[in-house]
């Protein structure tokens, strides 16, 4: 099996999906594609794919990474920790953020997919 028709597969996932999946999901979702596939061979084209830039790779806190596509562009995160609800905030948000930074500490920031944790508004009710 070609590793470009298991990342292409994986690409396709991700961008059909359009949310956050381990490589678990992953693997179980392309098996029907690609019975050949094994799960060693997905992890490996999914470090691949993050590697590239073509997919960002997240710790939500659920245990696992996660992965998504980033055809959308830089986005970045809220995980409440109580309901594990992800809120994506705006890009601009964080842009203004990343250059205070880069501003006050003569530091380029190069991350594309920030998460923050905490607690929604609804949980702390």
């Amino acid at each position: 099996m070609r590793n470009s028709s298991v990342a292409q597969a994986i690409l396709q996932t991700l961008n059909r999906e359009q949310s956050h999946l381990t490589a678990q999901a992953v693997y179980e979702q392309i098996r029907g594609q690609l019975p050949a596939v094994n799960p060693s061979t997905v992890y490996r084209a999914l470090e691949r794919l993050g590697e590239a830039g073509e997919i960002s790779v997240s710790d939500l806190g659920t245990g696992a990474a996660v992965y998504e596509a980033v055809a959308e562009g830089v986005h970045h995160h809220l995980v409440c920790q109580k309901c594990q609800r992800v809120f994506t905030l705006e890009p601009e948000q964080v842009a203004r953020f990343f250059r205070t930074v880069e501003k006050r500490e003569h530091f380029k920031v190069l991350t594309n997919h920030l998460v923050l944790f905490g607690v929604c508004e609804a949980c702390q009710q």
